[in-house]
């Protein structure tokens, strides 16, 4: 049996909002909340009204290569983007949802055009000092979030792979940072580096 597509308004939430009296929308989703290393990255989006881009989806659920070829259109269609990070040790200070709201707020206020009105992905309310509307799966139902999250992944994946120049032994091209086997085998065998988030190694570290 053929599976169904089910269609999706990309601009549902963006008309929405112009339908409120907001003018300019922007996109806000993050990469690398779960990673053991590296930072997590934050991208807000401004599109022009109703504009499509081809192929656009939610991050997670294109190739790389797809992923890597968006990443130049939406930078060059976009009214305007920005793109910020948390660090590993901002983690460890504040901890993963904290950092992950400050990356959102630099992203947002470093943007070159002021968005009036702000679609987050996920649940919780970054607090960004503008109207904001939280959308649960938001990469994949509107298209300024989706733009977005393929800016921050985008982004953090390569960033991982220059850091893994200074890194080579953890092999970070393969994993990004996350969780996998052989993540784990690489720190059982060199240890915790600079660029790993303690609080999320504690069985290693023996910290509380």
């Amino acid at each position: 049996m053929k599976k169904q597509e089910v269609f999706v308004d990309w601009h549902k939430f963006e008309n929405e909002a112009r339908e409120m009296g907001y003018k300019i929308i922007c996109g806000v989703d993050e990469a690398g909340r779960g990673p053991l290393a590296g930072p997590v990255c934050a991208a807000a989006v401004i599109l022009p009204p109703n504009h499509n881009i081809e192929g656009l989806n939610d991050s997670k659920k294109l190739t790389e290569k797809k992923r890597e070829a968006l990443y130049d259109v939406i930078k060059n269609e976009a009214v305007a983007y920005s793109i910020a990070m948390a660090s590993e040790k901002e983690i460890d200070e504040i901890n993963i949802l904290q950092a992950t709201y400050l990356a959102m707020r630099r992203a947002v206020s470093t943007l070159s055009v002021e968005p009036d009105f702000v679609l987050v992905d996920g649940n919780r309310d970054p607090i960004l000092g503008i109207d904001t509307k939280t959308v649960v799966k938001g990469d994949a139902l509107s298209a300024s979030i989706a733009a977005a999250s393929v800016l921050a992944k985008v982004t953090r994946d390569r960033y991982m792979l220059e850091i893994s120049e200074k890194y080579p032994e953890y092999q970070f091209p393969k994993h990004k940072g996350y969780g996998t086997k052989l993540h784990y085998e690489m720190l059982e065998k060199y240890g915790i580096s600079d660029i790993h988030r303690r609080t999320f190694l504690k069985k290693l570290t023996g910290e509380k």
